[in-house]
């Protein structure tokens, strides 16, 4: 006799019941789980993952796409997979590092119903491209892809960049620089847009030739430091792509004896607890949070379920360096 059936003979209760208590199927009385469930564990049996699989539709699995693994992302990343566990969700994790093909094995796993959905944190292939993919389950997007076709769970940076820029402006500084991230995102080209829109609102002049790109890094805020302090006119105040270059160009300024704030404002981005130990003004990214609408946006196919959400806003952070 399988164990299967001992339990259905042990409970007392039919092949349905115990197949819906194994499957964690709402439907089934307290009393019954509690029953199935102390069986279970006497006779020590763990349902067969493929078979449950087949019998389900679902595997309980959701696979993450991602080109590389840095802080931001584990962050996002960590938040998405404690609330997959709370609702039963494991999850695996596709690293591309940059390579369209390896990235496809993740979609390629979602045809062949390896995984019930998607999350895109970051991807190379054209959105285009991927968007074929949807007919096979939900897939759900932190990166801006641009189009209607994949849902993204992403903010304009460009309300937070313009929140930065009014403080700025509210304390005097006229003169400032900007360092992006990947020039061709969709991120960097709102950032640059807003900036470019509100310097020409007040009268001030665009930097456009002391735009720096692919600033990411601390190592690459020094770096991006050391051209500014070595150009022609030192700027008032420097935009940074992400919290990181903004630690580096504190960093490189302190070595040139150069004041902060009183000879150049920093302001970085995300508020990553660095930055509050360091004393860097920066701008509240809520990361955790849209995470978490993530998968309540893929939780609305899987579990055909609507969970209520809230509108989230950048917010700024004042701290020393302004």
């Amino acid at each position: 006799m399988s164990k299967f059936d001992e339990i259905m003979k042990r409970s007392g209760y039919s092949r349905a019941t115990v197949s819906r208590v194994i499957n964690h199927s709402p439907h089934v009385s307290d009393e019954a789980r509690h029953i199935i469930t102390n069986i279970m564990k006497e006779l020590n049996y763990i349902p067969n993952r493929n078979a449950v699989s087949l019998s389900t539709g679902k595997t309980k699995q959701i696979g993450i796409i991602t080109s590389t693994i840095d802080d931001l992302s584990l962050t996002f990343m960590n938040q998405f997979m404690e609330t997959a566990m709370d609702f039963g969700f494991q999850t695996i994790v596709y690293t591309s590092r940059g390579n369209k093909e390896i990235e496809l094995q993740g979609f390629e796993d979602l045809r062949s119903k390896r995984v019930d959905g998607l999350l895109i944190v970051t991807c190379v292939n054209d959105p285009r491209k991927l968007k074929m993919y949807m007919e096979y389950g939900p897939i759900v997007s932190w990166q801006r892809m641009g189009n209607d076709e994949i849902p993204s769970v992403a903010m304009d940076q460009a309300e937070g960049y313009r929140l930065a820029l009014e403080h700025l402006e509210s304390r005097g500084y006229t003169r400032i620089a900007n360092v992006f991230g990947r020039v061709e995102s969709l991120n960097t080209q709102s950032r640059r847009q807003a900036y470019e829109s509100f310097m020409k609102s007040r009268g001030w002049p665009v930097w456009a030739e002391a735009y720096q790109y692919s600033v990411f890094s601390s190592s690459d805020g020094e770096e991006a430091m050391r051209r500014i302090a070595e150009g022609p006119e030192l700027p008032q105040a420097v935009l940074c792509s992400n919290d990181y270059a903004a630690i580096g160009i504190l960093s490189e300024a302190r070595k040139r004896n150069i004041l902060v704030p009183e000879q150049l404002a920093i302001v970085g981005f995300d508020d990553i607890e660095l930055s509050r130990i360091l004393g860097i003004t920066t701008i509240h990214n809520p990361i955790a949070e849209q995470s978490t609408q993530a998968f309540h946006q893929l939780w609305a196919v899987l579990g055909q379920q609507e969970l209520q959400t809230k509108q989230l806003t950048y917010q700024l952070i004042e701290r020393a360096t302004t």
